[in-house]
């Protein structure tokens, strides 16, 4: 079974599935990991997400870490973990949810946007910083925690990405990114979804 180092590696970017209906679970999440990503979350203020994740688990999580965004409390990582899901992400950095989710073994990837919020996640355990929202956190920000920040320390950028706002991040010192509706939205066709993943790819692979 893979690991999320084992995934960043292979493919730092995170599908943010929100407002997958459990019908199309398997069909998108085949064309993502077609698609060469190794992490997709689904959020979950999204329809039945702990069948989405069950179901994506089951078919994909030997190759590829299935886990839950919007995770806002204890109760619900122990759901995603009973459905299959390996890593919690949050848009906040809650540490009741980290210690639950490290006890349940799963990764966490909390949201931080300072020095002391980020630390505070490193030191309970975890495994991906979520700069968020993004918009809000530009790139010379990054940097500058960057360099105060353990070496090892994985970061993620996440809201608002595009294929053309990719570089500057990566170049600031991020990892990964978090993809959302610039990737996915319930409306978009498999061919749609196909494409924009080719072009987040295509920008991670080319810089430019």
């Amino acid at each position: 079974m893979i690991d999320l180092a084992t995934a960043f590696a292979t493919n730092p970017l995170i599908a943010i599935l929100r407002g997958l209906e459990p019908e199309n679970a398997l069909p998108i999440s085949d064309t993502l990991i077609e698609s060469g990503f190794r992490i997709i979350e689904v959020p979950l203020n999204s329809p039945e997400p702990l069948v989405s994740i069950h179901r994506i688990a089951e078919r994909h999580g030997a190759r590829a870490i299935i886990g839950a965004g919007t995770v806002l409390d204890a109760g619900q990582v122990e759901a995603v973990a009973d459905a299959g899901g390996r890593i919690i992400v949050s848009p906040n950095m809650n540490l009741d949810v980290g210690r639950a989710a490290l006890a349940r073994g799963l990764y966490w990837c909390p949201g931080v946007m300072t020095p002391s919020e980020a630390f505070a996640a490193l030191e309970i355990g975890a495994s991906v910083l979520k700069f968020f929202p993004a918009e809000m956190i530009p790139p010379t920000a990054i940097a500058a925690m960057r360099a105060v920040l353990p070496k090892d320390a994985v970061v993620a950028a996440v809201g608002g990405i595009s294929p053309d706002s990719m570089a500057l991040y990566r170049a600031a010192g991020v990892d990964g990114f978090g993809l959302g509706s610039a990737l996915f939205k319930p409306g978009y066709t498999l061919a749609d979804i196909r494409k924009r993943a080719q072009a987040f790819t295509d920008a991670l692979e080319n810089p430019g």
